[in-house]
């Protein structure tokens, strides 16, 4: 059943029609959506219903894929384990010496004040033959625990990634999020051990994110920190839950994104300093993706005793949206595969180019994966 929704979308690139296959972390479920032009519709307030595929910068357009057909089948996946430890996208002296000098300007900036926290990034060109859908069965084998998915539109390009990080969840005015940072390569199955550096940057996201929503929710609340595992690398998580006022939802996404786990804090001088000296369009990497308020009707009364009140039912929107981390843009030939790390006044620039080409390996190792 996978095959014939893989056909599906084989046949819409084939017409040039747009499309998004995903599957969500930890859910043996794949879903299809269907547009059947080749229109660009536009994102205006959050208010729409469909698949969103949001930028970094949100003064650029965020895309909305029309759900003129939607297909949901079960995913049997095996159990592949590619190589841990593959040859790495041979290192460009080049572009390893910008990087570096980036870093550097950044630690001169944050050291007279400037902020204290900016998410530097880079892409990384590699060859790529491969057929798209072997690519994207790969994805989906090894990266079970994460938001996997392959996004095409004719007149934008062709997207995949495998992100462990959610932006935000909302069920009715109910909603999720979490602040996601700090990175460590896995070693069999020994939890990592932070350092102050990697705790700090964490705790940056977090307090962004309460002082960011303070005035914009009804409340908020967190869990404890903890250590969580995506793929071949450990993360720090802390999770937040509150609820917003009717039909906010949007003024909600607009403050969590983008958050200092992708850009920096304080936030408008982190990303005036990416925009002005990254000296490469992000465009959709650490922008955001997913579901955007998808209506599911739930009964208003759930007591079976009383069931004169069945047949009345409300409509709740819910949306489930995806940091789009660990990504990469295919192109006839290539691909360009994004990374990136957060800089603060203890960052060691050796080590901040090291990070890079450890989170580079999530799409690298699914490419000519044979």
């Amino acid at each position: 059943m996978v095959q014939e929704l893989f056909d599906r979308a084989a046949n819409c690139l084939k017409e040039q029609l747009p499309f998004v296959l995903y599957s969500k972390p930890n859910e043996t479920e794949l879903v299809g959506v269907f547009q059947n032009n080749d229109t660009i519709h536009k994102v205006n307030d959050f208010t729409e219903t469909g698949f969103v595929f949001a930028p970094f910068d949100l003064n650029s357009d965020a895309i909305l894929l029309k759900m003129d057909a939607v297909e949901k089948v079960p995913l049997n996946l095996l159990h592949e384990i590619l190589p841990i430890e593959r040859d790495s996208p041979k290192n460009n002296t080049e572009e390893k010496v910008r990087y570096v000098k980036l870093i550097s300007n950044a630690i001169n900036h944050i050291d007279e004040g400037d902020f204290n926290k900016v998410v530097l990034s880079r892409k990384i060109e590699v060859d790529c033959k491969d057929d798209y859908f072997e690519i994207y069965q790969r994805i989906l084998n090894v990266y079970k625990k994460a938001f996997c998915y392959f996004w095409y539109h004719p007149k934008i390009g062709t997207w995949m990634g495998a992100t462990p990080e959610i932006l935000v969840k909302s069920n009715g005015s109910q909603f999720t999020t979490m602040s996601l940072a700090g990175t460590q390569n896995s070693v069999g199955n020994d939890a990592p051990k932070w350092e102050e550096k990697e705790l700090h940057e964490q705790q940056l996201v977090t307090d962004y994110i309460f002082d960011a929503l303070k005035d914009k929710v009804i409340s908020l609340n967190s869990s404890e920190r903890e250590s969580v595992r995506a793929g071949q690398l450990w993360h720090l998580r802390t999770e937040m839950k509150g609820t917003f006022a009717p039909n906010k939802f949007g003024d909600v996404l607009k403050a969590l994104h983008p958050t200092p786990a992708v850009c920096g804090s304080p936030l408008q001088n982190a990303k005036k300093f990416i925009l002005e000296n990254e000296l490469y369009d992000r465009t959709f990497y650490t922008g955001f993706l997913g579901e955007l308020n998808m209506k599911s009707e739930l009964s208003r009364n759930r007591n079976r005793r009383n069931q004169e009140n069945s047949a009345y039912r409300s409509v709740m929107k819910t949306s489930e949206l995806y940091v789009n981390l660990r990504c990469m843009q295919l192109f006839k030939d290539k691909a360009e595969i994004y990374v990136g790390g957060g800089i603060t006044a203890d960052s060691i620039s050796e080590k901040e180019w090291e990070e890079t080409a450890l989170k580079s390996n999530t799409m690298f190792r699914v490419l000519d994966g044979k």
